[in-house]
């Protein structure tokens, strides 16, 4: 048994990077020693998810009562998938302000925030998101921040791609052990950027 299990949700037009950078991150925290789980999950049963460059990706199974939840984004600038057609649904952030009601730490990559904004979870928060979303969160409630990595306790954010590894490792750091965290970086090859806010 471990100590921390994390769901990483996947849906059609995710961004790779977003999803598979904390994945590959936290997988590596495994290994190194840290007593977590992570999983590919989705909210209904599915085969295979199509992100937005394409890449086809076989999820572990279905969103369930994890320690942990990990929103990508992607697609929040098109108006043919991804969050903005997820947002506009409204099942995913449902599900996402489940998990956070039933105690799970939320936290998204990139245009992810979108989703936790609709969720209601950022209402008077700092968060941060990809550049291309920023005007569109400083609308919500949330409290826009220019920074790498946000950590606001029980729900965190970060701002472009590959801040998602940045993400994955501070979680480590977080949770574990600053060591673990470095250990990952190091073998990783990844100079970890920008202080966490919060």
């Amino acid at each position: 048994m471990v100590d921390v299990t994390a769901e990483i949700v996947l849906f059609d037009g995710f961004d790779e990077l977003d999803a598979i950078g904390p994945y590959e991150v936290l997988e590596n925290g495994a290994q190194a020693g840290a007593s977590i789980d992570t999983n590919l999950v989705t909210l209904e049963e599915t085969d295979l998810v199509t992100a937005s460059h394409d890449l086809r990706v076989e999820p572990d199974g279905t969103l369930g009562d994890p320690d942990l939840l990990l929103v990508p984004g992607g697609g929040w600038t098109t108006s043919t998938g991804g969050v903005r057609l997820v947002v506009d649904e409204g099942e995913l952030p449902a599900a996402v302000d489940e998990c956070y009601t039933n105690g799970a730490t939320v936290a998204s990559v990139c245009t992810g925030a979108m989703i936790l904004a609709e969720a209601g979870l950022l209402e008077g928060r700092p968060a941060t998101t990809h550049p291309a979303a920023v005007d569109d969160l400083e609308e919500t409630a949330a409290n826009v921040v220019d920074e790498r990595v946000v950590d606001d306790g029980d729900v965190l954010t970060a701002g472009g791609v590959t801040s998602g590894i940045d993400l994955g490792l501070w979680l480590l750091e977080r949770e574990f052990d600053e060591s673990i965290a470095d250990e990952v970086a190091a073998e990783m090859i990844h100079e970890r950027r920008g202080e966490v806010f919060g």
